[in-house]
């Protein structure tokens, strides 16, 4: 009782939806995915064609996760696109989510896109067609934007994760936190002096460490930890004091200027701050398309950080 067997012939010859129905399998077949899922445990409760065709179309219609899940439930295209059964149920809006996750953590994260360029390109539904109409957006990111102060100790926290060695390090060197607390340090918001003292004290906290531990390092998310913690311990503060003068350490302030490039978190350290428009700011990523106008097929697509080198 799959919906193609029993309607198929209604379905509009040409359309996207009969060709997934007839090419589902041969476009997106199980070992193009394999690399998603290696723990051996069994794979994906929903075949990874129909989690591709509807990823496909979810694109194509411009529609949220909800309203994907309610087109799969209840428009018979979409069944006969995916191979569904008229009485099957959908599955939950998060799985998509799941699968993206998936797939952007994967080495080839546009491996659907690819497929789809490769059919557009032998069918030559573009041949002769050359204008292409381009745009960027500013996609937004959920995560919060954090200070100084809490870029610092969450840098400090990561390191001391993934590096080897780095528990100990922290443990003797670092005074200005309790590296256990995720929060900030209690201190008088009102009292400039004693915020200016906390900088600069776990700017040094920072400092230390990556004198303590070595740059090269086997694991590459140590590095990365490394790194991130050697960007987030400069891009917001300046020497003030460089010691040279005394038997005291150096000292560091918050600058008087915002680096050009921000880091904005720890937790996704590309997201940027946009600005859509002189009075509206938007953190996140960018979005750029090529779109071929009378068909409305996306030609070519990449994702960049929102201000910065490299934004487009």
């Amino acid at each position: 009782m799959d919906v193609e067997s029993v309607a198929g012939h209604l379905l509009k010859p040409g359309s996207v939806f009969a060709f997934l129905a007839e090419h589902r399998r041969e476009l997106f077949p199980d070992e193009m995915f394999a690399d998603l899922f290696r723990s051996g445990r069994g794979r994906p409760s929903v075949p990874a064609d129909v989690m591709a065709a509807v990823i496909v179309l979810q694109a194509l219609q411009g529609l949220s996760d909800a309203e994907t899940v309610d087109a799969v439930t209840y428009d018979l295209r979409w069944r006969a696109a995916c191979g569904l059964p008229v009485t099957a149920a959908a599955f939950h809006p998060t799985t998509l989510t799941y699968w993206r996750r998936r797939l952007a953590a994967s080495d080839r994260l546009n491996r659907i896109f690819e497929v789809v360029k490769q059919v557009v390109a032998e069918t030559g539904v573009l041949a002769g067609k050359t204008r292409r109409a381009l745009d960027s957006t500013v996609l937004d990111d959920l995560v919060a934007t954090q200070d100084t102060v809490t870029q610092l100790i969450a840098a400090v926290r990561q390191v001391r994760r993934v590096v080897p060695g780095a528990v100990e390090v922290v443990a003797r060197r670092c005074t200005a936190h309790d590296y256990d607390d995720p929060g900030k340090p209690v201190i008088a918001c009102n009292d400039e002096q004693a915020r200016a003292e906390l900088v600069d004290a776990l700017v040094r906290d920072a400092l230390a460490v990556l004198a303590a531990l070595p740059d090269e390092q086997p694991d590459p998310k140590a590095g990365d930890a490394l790194a991130l913690l050697a960007l987030i311990a400069g891009q917001d503060v300046e020497l003030i004091d460089d010691g040279s003068d005394s038997s005291d350490p150096p000292r560091w302030r918050i600058a008087r200027r915002v680096a050009p490039d921000r880091v904005i978190s720890v937790v996704d350290p590309d997201t940027r701050h946009a600005h859509k428009t002189v009075h509206r700011r938007q953190d996140g990523f960018k979005a750029h398309l090529a779109v071929e106008p009378y068909t409305g097929i996306i030609t070519d697509c990449a994702l960049t950080k929102a201000n910065g080198a490299g934004n487009g």
